[in-house]
């Protein structure tokens, strides 16, 4: 399910679309799979109430349409790109005053937090109190400088896959660019070696093997938000689909 599943649905990517386009998945993908995620967001999948519903003056810890597992499942296509820590790089481009080229020192030579957050994914599972160690997003924007006129930040990965943020979101006190889940090294399957976690959105807009960055002016909305999900993507909004 949306957690980094890229494909071929098409022969040239969706308006909007940013990445997707180097083809290294390309022919690979199962598409019917793909298929029927996009015919969850035409149907509305999930969803507790209907998309115009106002959302209740409370917040509650656990997100309508929502439920709890301690297990943290593993949603792709078994596409999980080998990256070896020492061959890891971060890049950055765009609207910003220091397009940083990190290597996996450069990265360990940030200060690193500890946070432990909820996270909660579109296919309606959530998890408690997950510990992360990272570079927190405030962090990374210190370093990085946006300009004034950069307002969103498309994240693109290893697999092709990207999604779009806004600067803002990524702000929020809890986001962490994290290494570690509960005390051990990101796994492959959960997007290692690094990943950010933004937890007051849907896990999707957590894109695993990140490895470039853009900031732009504009929106620029990725691959499953041009496939019929949310542009937004806040759980207790329930904007699984758009």
């Amino acid at each position: 399910m949306p957690d980094n599943t890229p494909d071929d649905t098409q022969d040239t990517p969706p308006k909007g679309l940013t990445g997707d386009r180097d083809g290294t998945l390309l022919g690979s993908i199962k598409k019917k799979l793909v298929a029927t995620k996009e015919q969850w967001a035409r149907d509305g999948r999930g969803m507790s109430q209907p998309s115009d519903a106002k959302p209740k003056p409370e917040k509650p810890r656990l997100p309508p349409g929502q439920r709890l597992t301690q297990d943290f499942p593993v949603l792709d296509l078994g596409i999980q790109p080998p990256i070896d820590p020492k061959d890891w790089r971060l890049t950055v481009s765009g609207l910003v005053d220091n397009p940083i080229d990190w290597g996996w020192q450069d990265f360990q030579d940030q200060p690193h937090e500890t946070f432990i957050t909820d996270i909660h994914c579109v296919t309606t599972w959530s998890r408690y109190d997950n510990t992360w160690q990272g570079v927190s997003g405030k962090h990374f924007l210190s370093v990085v400088k946006p300009q004034a006129a950069a307002k969103h930040m498309v994240f693109h990965s290893h697999d092709g896959y990207t999604t779009n943020v806004p600067i803002e979101a990524f702000a929020d006190d809890e986001v962490i660019i994290a290494h570690t889940w509960n005390g051990e090294p990101i796994s492959r399957a959960h997007g290692g070696p690094i990943r950010p976690i933004i937890p007051k959105l849907y896990l999707w807009k957590s894109a695993k093997w990140v490895k470039h960055i853009t900031f732009l002016d504009k929106d620029a909305p990725g691959f499953w938000e041009v496939r019929g999900y949310h542009n937004e993507a806040d759980p207790w909004k329930e904007e699984r689909y758009g």
